[in-house]
């Protein structure tokens, strides 16, 4: 854990300008009109898998959206643990109750406003940062 804390320290800044960026793409799985903005996100994601020492990693085009998959073997006499997450966002209407632009992260108080800070991109690039430590 605590290399953990250390690791999150020294590189916060990064992580957060990361994320920031990451929470700008409009990546709208339910709208045809953000089929563009998904292929975009699932290029970051995959971006994040190969900085974090993912060995592979591929994105499986679909008749929906891409999918992205990575792996990262330490030793093959290991149990493989999937660790699953999603980059996509639900659509953001009614877009007259946000504050600021959903897609136009803000900070406030120590909390960051925007589609996709809670459900999912936070967690899924936290999970991805930690790869990195293994």
């Amino acid at each position: 854990m605590q290399v953990w804390k250390n690791y999150q320290q020294q590189h916060k800044d990064r992580f957060l300008n990361e994320l920031l960026d990451l929470l700008k793409i409009p990546s709208v799985s339910a709208r045809g009109e953000h089929k563009q903005d998904m292929i975009i996100c699932a290029a970051s994601v995959e971006s994040h898998l190969k900085t974090a020492g993912a060995t592979t990693t591929t994105i499986y085009q679909t008749a929906g959206h891409p999918i992205v998959y990575a792996e990262k073997i330490i030793d093959e006499k290991l149990p493989t643990v999937l660790v699953y997450g999603h980059y996509d966002v639900q659509p953001a209407d009614p877009l007259e109750l946000w504050h600021c632009g959903p897609f136009e992260p803000v900070i406030k108080d120590g909390k960051i406003f925007a589609r996709g800070s809670c459900d999912d991109k936070v967690s899924f690039l936290c999970t991805l940062k930690l790869l990195k430590l293994l």
